[in-house]
């Protein structure tokens, strides 16, 4: 296959890239190669390649940051994929686009998990244009998988499991948010995910795709931390005790971004735990490391 794979130097790409390189012919391209917020260029570059499948990996994901670069945001997450659904379609290529948990409210109690179908209230501007991303595709085209994702962590970049790593071995005790409920998400679990839709040929459309199980960021940073036998005291904090004491100025964060993979599973796809993807990505850093 040929495969067009867009936001080529972020984290989730360059596992997307190693997953399928292999059998298939990968094109790779960043911002400076193809700027997806530009109709004309996506379409002729779609169309002189003819890429069986577009993995779009390319996102503006800074949601703070967002709140003041509305425009901007929604160029990337809203725009960019609507012009790549109008292009996969005019060149009979199948479209892939990760999506976020950010076009729910969050605010669904926690006993409960989001399912694909459920509403859609996205409060903050990074939830609003991934939303308009997610419409874009739809209205333009069938033959697209678009998967939700969440908490996700990766080789290479800064992530979560590094940064609570790093506080952890220079710091007596950290403070972390436990009001906050989801699921960390390995980048190789992710693709994994990609790749065996892909393989399977599952039915199109919007799929749920984050590691099984759900947790809170103050567990998670306790199973971090001791996966790799750091003695730190990890102390829980609510959201809005995190706020006020580091005198940030945030977004609004979902405070359940609990997703149902029961669709995936549906479909035969394996979705191993989070506990097991903390365990081998902190292998694999290990081994880099090493």
């Amino acid at each position: 296959m040929k495969i067009l794979v867009t936001g080529a130097n972020g984290m989730l790409a360059k596992e997307v890239k190693e997953k399928f390189e292999k059998g298939n012919e990968i094109i790779a391209t960043d911002v400076s190669e193809l700027d997806i917020t530009d109709e004309k260029a996506v379409m002729d570059f779609v169309m002189k390649t003819k890429p069986e499948y577009i993995i779009n990996c390319a996102a503006y994901t800074a949601v703070d940051k967002a709140e003041e670069n509305y425009e901007l945001a929604d160029k990337i997450n809203g725009d960019g994929p609507t012009y790549l659904a109008k292009a996969a379609k005019a060149a009979g290529a199948k479209l892939v686009h990760i999506s976020t948990d950010y076009v729910f409210g969050g605010d669904l109690d926690v006993s409960k998990d989001y399912k694909e179908d459920d509403p859609k209230s996205p409060v903050t501007v990074y939830g609003k244009t991934k939303l308009h991303g997610e419409e874009g595709i739809i209205s333009n085209m069938d033959e697209y998988y678009i998967f939700r994702t969440a908490w996700l962590y990766g080789v290479g970049g800064n992530n979560f499991v590094k940064t609570m790593t790093k506080l952890g071995t220079t710091r007596d005790e950290i403070n972390v948010v436990s009001d906050q409920h989801g699921s960390p998400t390995y980048a190789k679990d992710l693709t994994e995910i990609i790749y065996q839709a892909i393989e399977k040929k599952i039915p199109y459309g919007i799929y749920n795709a984050t590691n099984e199980g759900y947790t809170t960021w103050y567990d998670f940073t306790k199973e971090i931390l001791a996966e790799q036998g750091i003695k730190c005291k990890v102390n829980p904090v609510t959201t809005e005790e995190y706020i006020k004491m580091m005198k940030v100025t945030q977004a609004k964060r979902p405070f359940n971004s609990q997703m149902s993979k029961n669709k995936l599973r549906a479909q035969g796809i394996i979705v191993p735990d989070w506990k097991d993807g903390l365990k081998r990505y902190l292998a694999e850093v290990k081994e880099l490391n090493a």
